[in-house]
């Protein structure tokens, strides 16, 4: 009998072992039918706060970040949640933002290296929840393959325009912080290949499907600006928006360490040690004389096509450009650029 009851016992154990395993062996597999694992880094409080946030937009031109524009950034945020996103890399922006220049509830950094990731619930959700937003540079086509026409697309425009705080990027992040924006989808392109071959494959352009951010309708942003000499470039770009859509096109470039913050009334300050160049053409119906498939660009004008503000950065942004008028705050002597057979000019 005791033998009996020790074999029963026995059996019983090795049945309740098997039951407690088998959570633990779905897990596993119900991870990998959901795909990709979701990495986050949250350095501060993980509680959501709700704090009242003031809307605004931050075109941040690449290299060294302008600790300013994420103060900027912070203050409008009311002290909430701090979330960047980003398709590659790792948490570098944890203790930047929160404990160099703190001021937040938390920040986390969230990667979202998929479309399948772009459409998580939860990662739509940690967006909704954020204060203030900041994408990080990295490739600007991953964002598009991976973010375009998904929740993530929906949070984010949820945040600029119904939620209403602070969304800002840099170099690949501002790339896409505008009504029309350069994919890169088939790479990037030079000035000099732009100008000679404005239809180029590599000359890829969005327009109006991404994101939604105010006063930047009718506009194309470019980063690494005066150091990667894409004045040439962002003039193509024009070009081609004014013969492909008939709008008015508009331009803003951004030198490296510089950024354009824009308030929520539409009068951008320029903080940072580099420039902000804005870019209009000098006549609204004005556009290229030639833009076409297989020829160079060629937008003459008398030497005045595109009319140029540059705006000097600063560190408090005293220098200002308003996008709802489209005009400096103060008025410096305006340049023009124009292109000719394919070469950029400046005049004066």
């Amino acid at each position: 009998m005791i033998r009996l009851i020790f074999i029963i016992a026995a059996l019983f154990t090795v049945s309740g072992c098997a039951q407690q395993s088998t959570p633990t062996l779905a897990l596993p597999a119900d991870s990998m039918a959901r795909g990709p694992k979701l990495t986050t880094w949250l350095t501060g409080d993980a509680a959501d706060v709700q704090r009242t946030t003031t809307g605004g937009s931050v075109l941040m031109g690449g290299s060294t970040d302008v600790d300013n524009a994420i103060r900027w950034m912070i203050q409008k945020s009311g002290g909430g949640d701090f979330v960047v996103i980003r398709a590659s890399g790792s948490n570098g922006y944890n203790d930047y933002i929160y404990s160099q220049l703190s001021g937040v509830n938390s920040v986390e950094t969230i990667l979202i290296n998929s479309p399948t990731l772009a459409n998580d619930a939860v990662v739509e959700q940690k967006i909704r929840n954020a204060e203030a937003l900041f994408i990080a540079g990295g490739d600007q086509a991953n964002y598009v393959n991976y973010w375009k026409d998904t929740k993530v697309e929906d949070a984010l425009n949820f945040l600029i325009n119904s939620k209403k705080v602070p969304v800002g990027g840099t170099s690949a992040g501002c790339a896409i912080l505008s009504e029309v924006y350069f994919s890169a989808l088939n790479g990037t392109i030079t000035s000099a290949n732009a100008l000679l071959a404005p239809y180029a494959s590599a000359m890829t352009l969005g327009r109006g499907d991404f994101l939604n951010p105010p006063f930047l309708a009718n506009t194309v942003t470019d980063m690494h600006f005066s150091e990667r000499d894409r004045q040439g470039r962002l003039v193509a770009f024009m070009g081609r928006m004014m013969t492909d859509w008939g709008i008015v096109a508009r331009g803003i470039g951004v030198d490296e360490r510089t950024a354009v913050c824009i308030e929520s009334d539409g009068i951008a300050r320029v903080i940072g040690t580099g420039s902000a160049y804005f870019c209009r053409p000098t006549a609204t119906a004005n556009g290229p004389e030639q833009c076409i498939m297989g020829q160079s660009l060629h937008w003459l004008r008398s030497q005045q096509a595109v009319q140029v503000q540059a705006v000097q950065g600063t560190a408090t942004g005293t220098g200002t450009f308003n996008l709802s008028t489209w005009t400096p705050g103060i008025v410096n002597s305006w340049q023009y650029w124009f292109v000719n057979n394919g070469v950029f000019g400046t005049n004066p």
